[in-house]
């Protein structure tokens, strides 16, 4: 008998999974305990989903996948040490992302043209913000020293340029704590009393990447002149503090799109099906086109930004039943 454990906020998975196992049983991440998922040859979830020791230690699982972009909720060490094979879904929602990004910079700065945009991790997501920025009419900086390491530096600046240069910085970094460049609080107070320009800040990455009491700080005396945040430290329970003194404030949704919720399923599946000696399938290559570039006009009748702010506002408490309830949007 084999058998398949789902987190039951997966969407549009059953249909591609059912087939594939004896058994596949949908719980939500507080019931997956050691106990609960001993039995199981195979985890799917999402970012509560916490894959590592704790949870696996003593299971015959040898396979887990989330269907996020990030890994930091998973044990990659421990699950490689033990011959756990483990897949995301990475790039799955940087149009939702890059949406949400163009939407809040339309919000705080309405003629974009001419300002400078730095751009802190050049992956999937800050890619694509950069081109869809350049369409806006802005200037781009980008900064990722593990790729300018195994590039070349040719097209990338310090951190410190951004600091000098940049009107708008913009967090797409995955969340490290270790190794030549850890990311965490990346965004803090010896970088915000750096900042030259007293730039807008926005992170739609992890909350960690900055150093939210810093960021408060660095508001209250003047240092950066607005911030939009859609990931916060300590999620579910943000930082009030920081709630109030956003522009725009989100319980991260940046990237729920309907487009974005189909790539990651269908990503996550074909590396099962890889896993079990399958055709992986390209259900993922049917989700529609992402655009190269982007026009204000589209970027503002595709998304309300300010709609989501108002959810998070009206009862930051329920941060986790509002993210779980979202009401997916489409991207542009």
């Amino acid at each position: 008998m084999t058998k398949l454990i789902v987190e039951n906020k997966v969407p549009f998975i059953g249909p591609l999974v059912e087939p594939l196992f004896d058994e596949v049983v949908y719980m939500s991440d507080a019931e997956m305990t050691p106990d609960s998922v001993r039995d199981a040859d195979a985890i799917i979830g999402r970012t509560r989903t916490r894959c590592g020791s704790a949870l696996l230690t003593g299971s015959r699982c040898r396979f887990c996948a989330t269907a996020t972009i990030g890994l930091d909720h998973f044990e990659t060490g421990w699950l490689k040490a033990n011959g756990i094979t483990y897949a995301n879904a990475p790039g799955c929602n940087k149009p939702a992302v890059a949406q949400w990004v163009c939407a809040a910079i339309l919000r705080l700065c309405p003629s974009p043209e001419g300002l400078t945009l730095g751009i802190v991790g050049v992956g999937n997501i800050g890619s694509l913000v950069a081109k869809w920025a350049k369409g806006l009419g802005m200037n781009v900086l980008l900064n990722d020293p593990p790729r300018a390491e195994a590039e070349g530096t040719d097209g990338f600046v310090s951190l410190d340029e951004i600091a000098k240069r940049a009107d708008i910085v913009t967090f797409h970094t995955p969340l490290t704590r270790e190794g030549a460049h850890p990311s965490y609080h990346l965004g803090d107070a010896r970088f915000f009393a750096s900042l030259e320009r007293k730039p807008v800040i926005l992170n739609a990455s992890r909350g960690a990447v900055v150093d939210n009491e810093a960021l408060c700080d660095a508001l209250d005396a003047g240092q950066v002149r607005a911030a939009a945040i859609d990931t916060w430290e300590g999620e579910p329970k943000i930082s009030c503090r920081l709630l109030e003194k956003t522009a725009i404030a989100t319980p991260h949704i940046a990237g729920y799109s309907i487009e974005g919720k189909h790539r990651a399923t269908y990503m996550v599946v074909e590396a099962l099906r890889r896993h079990l000696g399958l055709d992986p399938g390209d259900a993922s290559a049917r989700v529609r086109p992402i655009p190269e570039s982007v026009t204000a006009e589209a970027v503002r009748a595709s998304y309300d930004i300010m709609a989501d702010d108002a959810l998070l506002r009206n009862d930051p408490e329920a941060f986790e039943t509002t993210r779980d309830t979202y009401a997916l949007r489409h991207e542009i």
